[in-house]
């Protein structure tokens, strides 16, 4: 058994994201979910330990698991926790290139290889960014997040609205 680390803003936590975190557990035993702060998103919607809570709940169904905070750089979480790989998650070719050169910094720095996991076709389209705006626009996106964040975004309501 392996334990590897899935960073990211999760921001908030989306039925990808759970999806990437069932197919770790499976492959490798043992997944640390790390919500990181994101300094070029230095407002996030949900604070650390509000994402922290959401995803611990929202992931309370899949089996070892454990779900951390954490400001810094991803690798200095990984060294951390002592973790075998990173994890990161490929929607799209796009993402590839990023996480590419990530992995590849990550490795030169700390000696922590990355492995990628594509979520499924039928949810590859999701993104934190888009749930964030419709959401903060009073739509529904229930069936993209899991249901603990569906219920906080339900409390939290739409952001008001600019009349002009």
């Amino acid at each position: 058994m392996s334990t590897v680390l899935y960073p990211g803003s999760f921001d908030p936590l989306h039925n990808g994201h759970v999806d990437v975190v069932e197919q770790a557990v499976e492959l490798f035993g043992r997944v640390i979910v790390a919500t990181m702060y994101n300094p070029s998103k230095p407002a996030g919607f949900f604070e650390l330990e509000e994402r922290e809570e959401l995803i611990s709940k929202s992931l309370a169904h899949v089996g070892e698991v454990d779900v951390r905070s954490y400001a810094g750089l991803a690798i200095d979480a990984a060294r951390d926790a002592g973790v075998d790989f990173i994890v990161k998650a490929l929607r799209s070719p796009a993402d590839f290139d990023v996480e590419q050169q990530m992995a590849h910094m990550n490795r030169a720095v700390s000696g922590v290889r990355t492995v990628y996991l594509p979520c499924r076709p039928d949810l590859s389209f999701l993104s934190s960014r888009f749930i964030r705006e419709i959401a903060q626009y009073g739509g529904d996106v229930s069936h993209l997040v899991p249901a603990p964040v569906a219920d906080r975004l339900q409390q939290r309501g739409p952001a008001p609205r600019n009349p002009g």
